[in-house]
C-alpha cells in the first residue's frame, strides 16, 4: 500500500436495533468509551431472558432476535429517528409497523408485529428492550466493529461468489488494506482525525454472515470455509474508542507511531 494512499473509511453504519438493518452514514461523532450513537441500542427479546434496564448488563446474543437463527430479519427494512425514538419497519416499501421505543404504546406496536410475524421462532412473548446508555453488542465491552473490505475480497476467492459486506454487520469498512491486514493491528491504535481507536480482538465470527443482506437466504457458510482455508474464524476487529472526534466516509485511516518516552 503506497504512502501516498493511505487506508480509508469507505462506509459508515449503525444498527440501532440488534439484529435489524443498518443505517449508512456520511459522518459520526465518536465518544470516549462509547459506541456509535444509538448503535444496538434496542433489541427484541426473545422470551424472558432476566434483563433489567435499570441495571443493564451483557447478555448472549441467544436472548434476542437476531440473524444467526432468524435470517427473516434479513427481509425487513428498519429505520430509526433519533429526535422521535421512532422506529418504522417496511418490507418491499410497505410500512408494517411503527412505533416510538421510548413509550409503552410504540414499543407494543413493534412486539405486535413481532408476535404475529415470528411466531415459529419466538420462546415466548417478543419485548422491546433497552437500558440506559447500554449497547446489545456481541461483546460486553462497548466497542467500533471494524471490517477490512480486502479481507471480504479475499473470501470472495474462496468461496467464488460475490460477498455482500453488509454480511458482517460493521461498523466501520475500511479500503486500501491488504487481506487479514487487521489481524496485525490488535493492540495498536488507529487515528482518524482526532478520534484515537485502540484495537482490542478479532471478531470471531458466527452463522450470521451466511445470511445475504439483500435476500435473507443463508447461502453460504463462511466461518466454515474459513476454517477449512485457514484454520480460523475471524474477519475484522473490535476497537475502544479513547480518543473522541467525528469520523466519517473518505477520512484516512492510519496505525498511530507509538510515542517515544
Amino acid at each position: 500500500m503506497s504512502p501516498n494512499q493511505p487506508a480509508q473509511i469507505a462506509g459508515l453504519y449503525r444498527y440501532p436495533v440488534k439484529g435489524l438493518s443498518p443505517e449508512q452514514l456520511a459522518r459520526v461523532a465518536l465518544g470516549v468509551g462509547q459506541t456509535l450513537p444509538a448503535d444496538r441500542r434496542y433489541a427484541i427479546e426473545n422470551g424472558p431472558s432476566g434483563f433489567v434496564p435499570l441495571a443493564p448488563v451483557w447478555m448472549p446474543k441467544t436472548n434476542f432476535l437476531m440473524l444467526m437463527r432468524n435470517e427473516r430479519l434479513a427481509g425487513l427494512q428498519s429505520h430509526f429517528e433519533d429526535n422521535t425514538n421512532l422506529l418504522t419497519i417496511r418490507k418491499n416499501g410497505k410500512v408494517l409497523a411503527r412505533g416510538d421505543l421510548e413509550t409503552a404504546e410504540g414499543r407494543a406496536a413493534i412486539e405486535a408485529f413481532f408476535a404475529a410475524n415470528f411466531a415459529q421462532e419466538l420462546k415466548g412473548p417478543p419485548k422491546v428492550i433497552a437500558g440506559r446508555d447500554h449497547s446489545f453488542s456481541d461483546v460486553a465491552k462497548k466497542v467500533v466493529s471494524i471490517v477490512n473490505l480486502g479481507s471480504i475480497a479475499a473470501i470472495e476467492g474462496m468461496v467464488g461468489l460475490s460477498v455482500h459486506p453488509l454480511r458482517f454487520r460493521a461498523n466501520v469498512y475500511v479500503s486500501g488494506w491488504p487481506a487479514w491486514h487487521e489481524f496485525e493491528l490488535v493492540g495498536e491504535t488507529l487515528a482518524i482525525g482526532e478520534a484515537r481507536l485502540k484495537v482490542m480482538k478479532l471478531i470471531t465470527r458466527c452463522a450470521a454472515i451466511n445470511v445475504d443482506p439483500d435476500t435473507a437466504a443463508r447461502d453460504l457458510d463462511i466461518p466454515s470455509t474459513l476454517m477449512r482455508r485457514l484454520g480460523h474464524a475471524e474477519c475484522g476487529i473490535y476497537a475502544e474508542v479513547i480518543a473522541g472526534g467525528v469520523i466519517g466516509v473518505g477520512d484516512a485511516i492510519v496505525a498511530e507511531e507509538p510515542k517515544l518516552v
